[in-house]
């Protein structure tokens, strides 16, 4: 099983520095929110994009992430990870692109 997380380039570039990634969703921490936001699939992803990210014009990443050995907690129908993500947990990365309409 793999959960996506939408990610800035810029925030995911300043986790290579730190050695692990905290951000929750746009504009938010791990610290302020409590867990970092995750997708169970492409389509929650792009309804994450159009609620949260469809204004947002800097690059965007979709984060593929091995969950085994976090604390992930599905909630409200989301993933949500409770606790930094390390950077050997993100498998795969890739530029978001929004769905066409």
């Amino acid at each position: 099983m793999t959960i996506l997380h939408l990610a800035l380039a810029t925030d995911w570039q300043a986790a290579q520095h730190t050695g692990d990634y905290r951000v929750s969703t746009l504009g938010r921490t791990l610290a302020e929110e409590g867990f970092i936001h995750c997708s169970r699939d492409t389509a929650q992803l792009d309804g994450v994009h159009n609620t949260y990210y469809s204004a947002v014009t800097e690059p965007l990443l979709v984060l593929e992430i091995d969950p085994t050995g976090l604390d992930v907690r599905l909630e409200n129908g989301f993933p949500h990870l409770y606790g930094p993500l390390p950077l050997t947990a993100v498998t795969a990365i890739r530029p978001y692109q929004p769905p066409t309409a």
